[in-house]
This record gives structure tokens, sequence and C-alpha cells, in this order.
């Protein structure tokens, strides 16, 4: 799927817009080394498109990228890292 995510760091958020519609993942930071993942949000439309899972792989991927971890919080998030476990590493605490 090709899907442009933007950071949005001063409302802390990843953002993934698709045909006028809105995909985001809340987060907040934990710490400077660790961003917990609140809430992931995919309006209806979107739903079942996979557009939640790459937008969830993306921000991880930028996770990955600037050496932070992350706390997922958020079900969406926890249940993509146990199904994709290459991205356990990232988890904070572990």
């Amino acid at each position: 799927m090709d899907l442009d995510v933007q950071r949005d760091d001063a409302r802390h958020l990843y953002i993934a817009q698709v045909d006028g519609e809105q995909a985001m993942i809340a987060y907040r930071e934990a710490d400077p080394d660790t961003l917990d993942f609140q809430h992931t949000e995919v309006a209806k439309p979107l739903q079942g498109k996979g557009v939640g899972d790459e937008l969830v792989r993306q921000a991880l991927d930028d996770v990955r990228e600037r050496g932070l971890k992350v706390i997922p919080t958020c079900p969406f998030v926890a249940a993509y890292i146990r199904r994709h476990g290459e991205y356990g590493d990232l988890v904070a605490g572990r």
C-alpha cells in the first residue's frame, strides 16, 4: 500500500490522508527517548483496507530510524507489534 504518513510533532500525531479521509496515531513523549502510542483512529471509509496496519508500520519505522522506543498503550499498536515480531525490540523495557 502506498500511504504517505507524516509526523506532526507539534500536535503529537502521525497522520495519513487517503481520499479526503484521515488515519492517525496520537502519541505523547514519555521521556526524551520514548513515545507512548496512545490511540489509533482510522476513518470508517478506510477501515478494513490495511490503512491502520500501514500507518503503524510507517510510524514504527520512523521510531526505529530516530533511535527511539515505544510504549504501545494503544491496543491496535500492541496487537500489530505482537503480529510483527520484528518490531518487538522497539518496545520500551524489553
